[in-house]
């Protein structure tokens, strides 16, 4: 018996609308505790494709009788037997997530955050898979885009839907946890690419230096973007000031965490980096400034509206990593009981430096798995 299939768009927009939803995930067991679908009304139960070429005995008791399943793998093939033995029981609203877990981490939804006061917009875009947050900013025909992921087309296409043109790319740092498609979509828009040059000391490319003091405008002169030094999670940390509304604070502060300082063996060293610009720099900047971070840790951090934001005075009060008075506990904090490490972040550091250049397949695989840049 056939099944239909559902895109993981359609599975996104569930889980940021905060909509109810069952997934049935028949992957390994040790693939779906280290990374699974999340969503504060999402309900999820695993038992593996293995247990259930029987048939589905073993899991009905599991199984909603009055509402859709929905059945997910790593690619979409055994979801799709899954749903099938599911649909043959009995079950009519049975549904296989196209792609399975690696189309789930590639997805991007972009979210806009609101006007800018010269005209134009700002959007995050969403990879709600892997918990990476990009940034579109359009102004008068032109826009930068901020932090990119490798799938690039999403970019051009939100561009050419908007009808402007990409004038910059920017990353934030050097990332270890994703790879970054910022070099790629520059050549291929004819941009320019910004990396802070504290970062860039191994790359194999020219750059633009992305440099506090040197504004970036896009579109109108009244939008620019002033760059802020802010080392802490790798030691070239910059964050962008933005309209002076938002603050895209790279990996350096999320909305429930902050950022890692040890992504380059250096967690020591740059613990006091790191504290210096959540207890100084940024504590002297406007507790008004929207913060966009670019991870999220929990899908608890997700707001109403679909994003990933709040203010930076909220975050003063909340976030318990802006409140370790002792520096002593803060560099404990920051340096001991740190969760895993990315996967393949090393690889995925020398492939954002330009030194290995892996297929489409491989940078898939090097980026399976959640993010694992904060630290709680």
């Amino acid at each position: 018996m056939s099944v239909e299939t559902i895109s993981v768009k359609e599975i996104a927009k569930k889980v940021m609308r905060n909509e109810r939803a069952f997934i049935l995930d028949v992957r390994k067991t040790g693939d779906f505790d280290d990374w699974k679908v999340e969503g504060k009304s999402i309900e999820v139960f695993n038992t593996p494709f293995s247990e259930l070429t029987d048939g589905i005995d073993p899991i009905v008791e599991h199984l909603p009788k009055d509402e859709p399943i929905y059945v997910i793998c790593s690619k979409g093939n055994s979801s799709k037997k899954a749903a099938e033995k599911i649909a043959e029981y009995g079950y009519d609203q049975v549904y296989s997530i196209e792609g399975g877990m690696q189309a789930w981490s590639e997805h991007l939804e972009p979210v806009k955050i609101g006007e800018l006061n010269g005209g134009g917009s700002i959007y995050q875009f969403v990879r709600i898979g892997k918990g990476c947050l990009s940034y579109f900013i359009e102004s008068n025909g032109e826009a930068a885009v901020v932090d990119a992921t490798r799938m690039t087309q999403v970019f051009e296409n939100f561009a050419q839907e908007k009808g402007v043109k990409i004038k910059a790319l920017i990353d934030t740092h050097l990332h270890a946890d994703h790879i970054s498609g910022g070099r790629k979509l520059a050549e291929s828009a004819g941009a320019q690419y910004y990396l802070p040059p504290k970062d860039a000391g191994e790359v194999t490319f020219e750059f633009t230096a992305l440099e506090e003091g040197k504004d970036i405008g896009i579109g109108d002169s009244v939008i620019t973007i002033h760059p802020v030094y802010s080392p802490g999670h790798t030691i070239g940390s910059t964050s962008l000031i933005i309209d002076e509304a938002y603050l895209l604070t790279g990996d350096i502060l999320f909305i429930d965490s902050i950022g890692r300082p040890d992504l380059a063996g250096k967690a020591g060293d740059w613990a006091d980096h790191l504290r210096d610009t959540l207890y100084e720099k940024y504590a002297s900047l406007d507790k008004n400034l929207i913060v966009l971070p670019a991870h999220f840790m929990t899908i608890n951090e997700l707001n109403g509206d679909g994003s990933f934001s709040e203010k930076l005075g909220v975050l003063y009060q909340k976030n318990h990593g802006l409140n370790i008075r002792d520096e002593g506990e803060f560099r404990k904090a920051v340096s001991e009981n740190l969760p895993p490490q990315p996967n393949a972040y090393q690889e995925i550091r020398e492939t954002n430096m330009g030194k290995i250049a892996p297929d489409n397949e491989k940078q898939r695989e090097m980026e399976i798995g959640p993010n694992r840049c904060a630290i709680k």
